[in-house]
């Protein structure tokens, strides 16, 4: 049997992994960058605020992700609840708007009558929660997943400002971080515009130039204020 294989099967760990991604490099480059532009600003402090940064943000994006993901799962539990309870009360009732859904996709009556009854012979609810609800298993809420993929990733791509700003010397932290911010930036927009089968170059310059925007605006907060966190 030929089975295929489609991209909405990576859609969970695909968003919340480009989006820890992307806001580990641009947020802890961002403060990298802000802090390295203060006045006086030395490495032990630069350091100290990415390392702080990296922490921060992975459980940050960790604790968010569970929360709107399980608040996602929470609906989700409770459709199905009400679908499950609605098939016992009057299961001739959902027949109908199961045929109906089926009419309207452009069955005759006969022959959608005909699927819905086989369906929810073999499964009411799981047939229900695909063509009521919209509700499948690629698309399915997981809280845990996109929390642990997101910690991960926000923390992977946090890690490049914080080893640049180990090993540069303080006085070109800045450039380095910035230079190679975007390059990255550029490399993970394509990646995920290609696991996306999204246009490539459109979606490295999305990613990148958002990223130029945060770092600029920090950097110019950094050395107006000229405060060394």
């Amino acid at each position: 049997m030929h089975v295929e294989r489609h991209r909405t099967e990576h859609v969970g760990w695909l968003r919340a992994g480009v989006l820890g991604a992307n806001d580990g490099l641009i947020s802890t480059s961002s403060l990298v960058v802000g802090v390295a532009s203060a006045a006086g600003a030395d490495r032990a402090a630069v350091l100290l605020a990415a390392l702080a940064g990296l922490v921060a943000g992975a459980l940050s994006m960790a604790a968010g992700e569970y929360v709107s993901v399980s608040s996602q799962a929470d609906t989700e539990g409770a459709d199905l609840a009400r679908e499950r309870r609605e098939l016992e009360a009057d299961p001739g009732f959902e027949h109908a708007e199961l045929s109906g859904i089926y009419e309207a996709r452009g069955l005759s009556p006969e022959l959608a009558a005909r699927v819905a009854t086989e369906l929810m012979a073999r499964d009411a609810l799981a047939a229900h929660a695909r063509d009521e609800l919209g509700i499948t298993e690629a698309s399915r809420a997981r809280p845990l997943q996109a929390a642990l993929a997101s910690a991960v990733a926000f923390a992977f791509g946090a890690a490049l400002p914080v080893v640049v700003t180990a090993v540069v010397p303080v006085a070109d932290v800045s450039t380095v971080v910035g230079a190679s911010t975007l390059v990255l930036l550029a490399g993970l927009g394509a990646v995920a515009a290609r696991l996306g089968a999204a246009p490539v170059v459109r979606g490295a310059l999305r990613v990148t130039f958002w990223g130029v925007v945060a770092m600029g605006v920090t950097a110019l907060v950094g050395r107006l204020f000229g405060a060394v966190v």
